[in-house]
């Protein structure tokens, strides 16, 4: 026996039920995005502070190298900003010879607020880096002597 089946309420009833399976999936209520928030969040996370450096010395033979304990001091608070790489020049215990161009260290951003901050090697030998009361620019990116 053969069964008849009504293809027009077949393709009617399959279509309501389409539609209860993407009205299920969607959120009862919409959530308002947190985009502003995200962005701020990644803005501060991403700020970082460029300092380009130059060797104050008459010779021209000499090496050099930086400590993973070299900050950026902010004056106001006393909050230090890591070091996060350095390019031509090499991480203690390493030594770079001077080739005359200076080397360039990157570290976390400074607070907004900052407004004079000092770059400070903190080693335990005589000798590191320092530079005292840089005034703070826009763009934080600086050039410093040492």
């Amino acid at each position: 026996m053969c069964a008849k089946i009504n293809l027009k309420r077949l393709i009617i009833s399959f279509r309501f039920s389409s539609i209860s399976l993407v009205k299920n999936r969607m959120p009862e209520t919409l959530e308002k995005p947190k985009v502003i928030e995200e962005v701020k969040t990644q803005e501060d996370t991403e700020r970082q502070t460029i300092v380009h450096c130059t060797i104050n010395s008459d010779e021209e033979n000499y090496a050099y190298r930086i400590w993973p304990s070299t900050f950026l001091i902010e004056r106001e608070n006393g909050r230090r900003a890591k070091l996060l790489t350095a390019f031509n020049i090499s991480f203690a215990p390493e030594w770079t010879l001077n080739d005359g161009k200076g080397f360039t260290l990157i570290f976390e951003g400074l607070s907004k607020g900052c407004r004079v901050f000092d770059l400070k090697e903190l080693i335990p030998e005589a000798g590191g880096f320092e530079s005292t009361n840089i005034r703070r620019t826009n763009n934080d990116v600086y050039y410093v002597k040492l």
